[in-house]
């Protein structure tokens, strides 16, 4: 990315303080040790992977990179030696490390909840904090699948990971780089600090950059963009990361392994869609010759819900990706976390193209649709469930009283996260303290304005440090 000017002037200094004061080294990284190489969905090209790589170098339409992994790790996707736990699947998994007694992805059948609903064979995956179903990430949400994998796949002395999100992503990645001090720039809207609570402080390498007033996670996303051109600062990547999507793919990888078999229907409540396509890339991996794909049904919560009014209405990308008349519709679904003005509906690879080989869908409920979800689901199973997740039960039971699912059919229904009240009571957590908080002075300068700011912090934090050697 070309870098802004007025942040130029800045560099030198900040290179000098780029991680936190000291030198960040991953272990267990070494050249040439990859399982795996990335190729672009739309020329073919192939890459050995640096762990950064997000793009395709050639001159085409917008694509995503996806892995392609060695045959010997690509039968069952489950490491030998490991019986649970999200590295399980590292054989499946663009990493260069793992880490120690990282949870993984909780599969069971919901025999009780289907019948609530109308279906004979509902199994849910549950990702977050359920002890008496072994289910243990620790921010209560799949994004600590991503997260992990994602700090899994960098190279030995990574950069600065500029991350922006709603509040959930966020949360995984502080407490991850916390755990093992890989320098991240978090950007989030100020409520996304509710979900900002650890069982200790993070590490200073971990900078939070809060934005006060009537900021969204599409503003947070525009500063990130600016952010990532500091020197020795690079974009996470989102969707285009490999390690998110193949990492939030273990979802599927655990659902075939406790199924013996891949689901018919895939349910998943989406914001940018980048779990479904993960789950979506790893079905196609494991599914036996002449096994038909999962179908996936998308989810998302009105009034805010572009993925479904672009698959519904046009088949073309999103119509209203900065207009600020849409700020108001995306402070209202009860999700937030499924709010993303830039979905990756047209680039190859995306959206558009998992539903089209999947036969797939998008759905979409409101707010009193899944808030009686929630409600559903913690009477039924015993256990809260975040927004999100309850807009895909309650998407999934709208489907069903419909008729578009099958009574019999075999349906993996992606409980995205869940657990938070409950560990809330279980564990003393701690506050995330800020690194910086900017009021919002609007979608026009916010984001200039949030990266003047930043660089300026950098640049007297190099300066102390400076004048302390």
């Amino acid at each position: 990315m070309r870098r802004p000017p007025f942040l130029k002037r800045r560099f030198q200094l900040i290179n000098e303080t780029r991680h936190c004061g000291r030198q960040a080294k991953m272990s267990g990284v070494r050249p040439g040790t990859r399982h795996y190489t990335v190729v672009c969905s739309s020329c073919g090209n192939r890459y050995e992977d640096d762990g950064l790589r997000l793009d395709c170098s050639r001159r085409h339409e917008p694509a995503f990179l996806r892995t392609e992994y060695d045959s010997d790790h690509h039968t069952s996707g489950i490491r030998v030696g490991e019986s649970s736990g999200l590295f399980r699947h590292a054989p499946l998994l663009p990493v260069a490390r793992t880490f120690p007694g990282v949870p993984g992805p909780v599969v069971h059948r919901a025999e009780r909840l289907g019948r609530r609903i109308g279906l004979d064979r509902l199994w849910v995956a549950f990702n977050g904090y359920w002890p008496e179903c072994g289910a243990a990430l620790p921010t209560c949400t799949f994004k600590d699948l991503e997260a992990y994998t994602v700090l899994g796949r960098l190279p030995a002395e990574p950069p600065v990971l500029v991350i922006p999100s709603a509040g959930n992503t966020a949360a995984a990645f502080a407490w991850a780089a916390t755990r093992h001090q890989v320098p991240c720039l978090l950007v989030v809207p100020a409520p996304a600090l509710e979900r900002m609570r650890f069982p200790a402080p993070l590490d200073p390498c971990v900078r939070l950059v809060v934005l006060d007033g009537a900021a969204t996670y599409s503003d947070a996303i525009a500063c990130a963009d600016l952010l990532s051109a500091l020197p020795g600062h690079h974009a996470e990547g989102g969707a285009r990361n490999v390690g998110r999507r193949d990492g939030l793919g273990t979802v599927m990888l655990a659902a075939a392994d406790a199924l013996g078999r891949l689901p018919e229907t895939y349910v998943q409540a989406v914001g940018s869609g980048t779990g479904a396509i993960g789950a979506h890339e790893a079905a196609r991996r494991l599914r036996a010759d002449g096994e038909t794909l999962p179908r996936l049904l998308m989810c998302q919560n009105a009034p805010f819900a572009p993925l479904y009014e672009a698959w519904r209405c046009t088949g073309a990308a999103p119509a209203h990706p900065d207009r600020d008349g849409d700020s108001d519709r995306e402070l209202e679904p009860l999700a937030r976390e499924l709010t993303n003005r830039r979905p990756p509906f047209t680039v190859r690879g995306g959206v558009r193209d998992v539903l089209t080989e999947s036969g797939g869908d998008v759905l979409c409920t409101d707010n009193v649709a899944a808030l009686a979800a929630m409600a559903l689901f913690e009477e039924v199973e015993g256990i809260d469930i975040e927004p999100g997740a309850g807009v895909a039960l309650a998407a999934l039971a709208e489907a069903v009283r419909d008729g578009r699912i099958r009574r019999d059919e075999l349906v993996l229904l992606n409980i995205t996260g869940g657990g938070r009240a409950r560990q809330s009571r279980d564990l003393t957590l701690i506050p995330a303290e800020p690194w910086l908080r900017v009021p919002w002075p609007g979608r026009d300068e916010g984001p200039r304005h949030v990266a003047e700011l930043v660089a300026r912090q950098l640049t007297g934090l190099a300066a102390v440090t400076e004048a302390a050697r």
